[in-house]
């Protein structure tokens, strides 16, 4: 996968720009609308729990991979 500048993206930056993408839609839900895009997916009534689940998700694997980043990941033997 890259990014616009041409660089493969990190597994970091491809988490962080799907959570980007969930925050996105978790928005719009909030805001009232019942259909929304994520990347090139239309998605119709929204369902609230289901994107609040991935951003849980997506936040633990973008915090996981910082620390891991700064090696603090995981004690490994």
């Amino acid at each position: 996968m890259e990014n616009t500048t041409g660089t493969a993206m990190t597994r970091l930056q491809r988490y962080q720009s799907r959570l980007s993408a969930y925050y996105a839609a978790e928005m719009a839900i909030l805001e009232g609308a019942q259909s929304y895009k994520i990347g090139s997916r239309n998605l119709t009534r929204a369902n609230l729990a289901e994107i609040s689940d991935m951003i849980k998700y997506l936040e633990q694997r973008v915090a996981a991979e910082e620390a891991a980043e700064k090696g603090r990941g995981r004690n490994r033997v």
